[in-house]
């Protein structure tokens, strides 16, 4: 909006230069005002036309940040970027906060320590003390569970930040941005753990589809997110202005610096910028300093669900559903989702031209790279078997009462009707993954889905047959490692819900140590 207004401004100035028309209507005090303060120049010429005729003083823009401007204008963009509203950001007051743990001067002293080893500039003053202060008197919970989820994400920050010589405290600026959720999503649309709106997303190579979202691919947004500070500060000159940038747009920054007189340190132009950024580079600060001084404020080294270290990555050759995946691997949908988070429907498709990759627990890699040709035969014949009747169609918001079947088990129906197993759960208030024959379930589904019709009487009953457990019977002892695809692939003829049926398991949950049987018969 920003450059279509600047703009028009360039080509009305044009207007009042070349026009036969009559003298122009002069405009208010605040036009003149407005067109110099977004104005550049080379939109001296109207100024000066306005100017001379009224015998006002020459009117002329801040230089520093015309330049600015200028340097921004030929990288295309427009204020749009990033226009995300942070309520815990914009509602940070200031005001002085009681927290005798952490005296002043102490604070001031690790602030200094902390300004000696960073391009930031992070000097004591009372606001970021306010900050701090109030962030560890308030959120030491939230603090703690980021704390252990940053051992997740901070090595995949870190590496890409080195690799493009940006700041690693960088990293900390997710944390502001979506509390390390690579799923978060701003009231304007903004997405993923940097928060890129979707057109800059396109701009910086971030595919976002049906599919798939890479603004919430952990390393992709990642690798953008460094392109995109280092244009800003190789504008802005200044790694707190480049912040202040990222996070409401150029424009905003350059007007705060021309109303500020031409200052070019944020704290002397934060007052001239919007309120949520006013409150953004505090908030990337005092977190920076509480992960910093973590230990010496009583918090807790936790060690996460998974390291990066512990996973890895495989190309998809086929198809996919996170929930297949789950069944020949054995790992739980919910670890998957995590480990996954660009794939927004649970599905990796497999598009010319593209590379997508399944990243697994370390422990199951192996197990999935052996025996790729068998996994994906199995996800070919499980998707021949969905049903292929025209389906009913479902609004997002109509509930389906859904009644548990044999066989049934919560990633299976998940996957019918195109939501999640963490979504059933809490829309059932389950616990576990267990479910009941005959258990009512609510759904409220995200894609068209009508359960499989019986073509005739005989095929119905054919349905509803289970391969009895007869003849030479084994019992198996579950490994690490195992699950109920790979059991089943050690014996011919036996399906994975051959071995649900004949051990009344609902789900793919296996422990190591657990007895199954196995008709060899």
């Amino acid at each position: 909006m920003a450059f279509r207004f600047y703009i028009f401004i360039l080509f009305l100035g044009s207007s009042l230069c070349f026009s036969q028309a009559p003298d122009p209507v002069l405009p208010s005090a605040e036009q003149v005002k407005d067109t110099v303060v977004d104005g550049k120049n080379q939109l001296a010429t109207p100024i000066e036309a306005i100017t001379d005729s009224t015998n006002i003083k020459k009117l002329e823009d801040h230089e520093l940040a015309a330049g600015i401007d200028e340097k921004w204008l030929e990288e295309l963009y427009s204020n749009s970027l990033f226009d995300t509203i942070y309520k815990t950001v914009s509602e940070l007051d200031f005001k002085e906060v009681d927290y005798p743990e952490l005296p002043t001067d102490t604070l001031k002293a690790r602030l200094e320590a902390l300004n000696a080893r960073t391009p930031f500039n992070v000097e004591y003053n009372p606001s970021l003390e306010s900050v701090i202060k109030s962030y560890l008197k308030h959120r030491r919970d939230l603090i703690q569970r980021l704390l252990t989820l940053s051992d997740f994400y901070f090595p995949m920050f870190e590496r890409e930040l080195d690799n493009s010589n940006i700041p690693l405290e960088i990293k900390y600026l997710a944390i502001v941005e979506s509390a390390l959720k690579p799923r978060a999503k701003s009231r304007v649309g903004a997405t993923g753990l940097w928060q890129f709106m979707f057109s800059t997303g396109k701009m910086y190579g971030l595919d976002v589809s049906s599919y798939v979202d890479e603004r919430s691919d952990p390393i992709k947004s990642t690798k953008a997110a460094t392109k995109y500070l280092a244009k800003l500060y190789e504008i802005f000159g200044d790694w707190d202005l480049a912040l202040a940038a990222y996070n409401s747009g150029p424009g905003n920054v350059t007007k705060a610096i021309r109303r500020s007189g031409g200052y070019k340190n944020y704290w002397n132009i934060r007052h001239n910028l919007p309120r949520e950024t006013a409150g953004y580079l505090p908030a990337f600060l005092a977190n920076m300093y509480i992960f910093e001084y973590a230990e010496e404020h009583g918090f807790k080294k936790v060690k996460p669900e998974f390291a990066l270290a512990e996973t890895d990555t495989v190309l998809v050759k086929s198809m996919i559903t996170l929930d297949q995946v789950s069944e020949v691997t054995g790992t739980p949908v919910e670890q998957l989702q995590f480990l996954n988070p660009s794939y927004k429907l649970d599905i990796i498709p497999v598009i010319k031209g593209e590379h997508y990759y399944l990243r697994l627990p370390i422990e199951v890699v192996g197990t999935f790279v052996n025996n790729e040709e068998k996994i994906y035969a199995f996800v070919k014949k499980e998707f021949a078997k969905r049903e292929k009747p025209l389906p009913q169609f479902f609004n997002a918001t109509d509930r389906v009462r859904y009644k548990v079947r044999s066989g049934d088990y919560l990633g299976k129906i998940a996957r019918r009707y195109g939501v999640r197993v963490s979504q059933i759960k809490r829309w059932n208030g389950l616990r576990s993954n267990n479910l009941q024959i005959g258990q009512r379930l609510t759904i409220y589904p995200r894609k068209p889905y009508t359960p499989p019709v019986a073509s005739s009487t005989a095929t119905s009953k054919k349905a509803t047959i289970t391969k009895p457990l007869t003849g030479d019977v084994i019992i198996y002892t579950v490994k690490s490692g195992d699950s109920l695809w790979s059991i089943s692939q050690k014996f011919s003829g036996v399906s994975i819900q051959n071995i649900r049926d004949w051990n009344g398991i609902s789900g793919n949950n296996l422990k190591p140590g657990m007895k199954l049987k196995i008709s060899k018969g």
